[in-house]
């Protein structure tokens, strides 16, 4: 186990990370916020779904998620259709034009960390993908029906449900 002032440093660190966020919402167009750039990522990623489901993985206010919708439907990059199941709500799924702005913006992205991390060799981002993984893994795994560090159980809310940190991701 690492000592406090290791923990205290990792804490000074990740308050830091907060200049590697701004710079990713810099090289998002305008068109396109963080907000309208998550509901695309996690429709991408979940499949369609109904708005309830969206602002629970975005882990925000029903209202704001509506208003993330509607900026992304106006500009034809997703699209709402009556669920079959129950005719009062809707069903949000990403459009041709949706794909097309998250490839974008991926292209954009690792565009920015190709730029900014150009002095790393490969075994140096590897390692932090590996251990961002890790660390998210481990605060995964530490709520209610959790487990043990490393030791992980089918009770264990990282298997039982997978989109439970989705909303903690990087949006593309």
């Amino acid at each position: 186990m690492a000592v406090r002032s290791q923990y205290e440093e990792l804490a000074r660190q990740l308050s830091a990370i907060g200049a590697v966020k701004r710079g990713l919402a810099r090289m998002l167009p305008p068109e396109c916020p963080g907000g309208s750039a998550a509901v695309l990522a996690l429709l991408r990623e979940h499949g369609e779904m109904r708005i309830s489901r969206l602002a629970e993985l975005m882990a925000v206010d029903m209202s704001v998620t509506s208003r993330h919708v509607a900026h992304v439907a106006e500009r034809g990059w997703i699209e709402r259709s009556s669920d079959p199941a129950d005719k009062r709500s809707r069903i949000l799924r990403l459009t041709p034009a949706g794909h097309d702005v998250l490839s974008d913006l991926n292209r954009r992205t690792t565009e920015m960390f190709i730029h900014n991390l150009s002095d790393w060799s490969d075994d140096d981002v590897g390692q932090l993908n590996t251990l961002l993984a890790r660390l998210r893994d481990s605060f995964a795994c530490r709520g209610p029906g959790g487990c043990l560090p490393g030791k992980h159980t089918s009770d264990c809310s990282r298997h039982a449900d997978s989109d439970n940190d989705s909303h903690t991701r990087t949006p593309v």
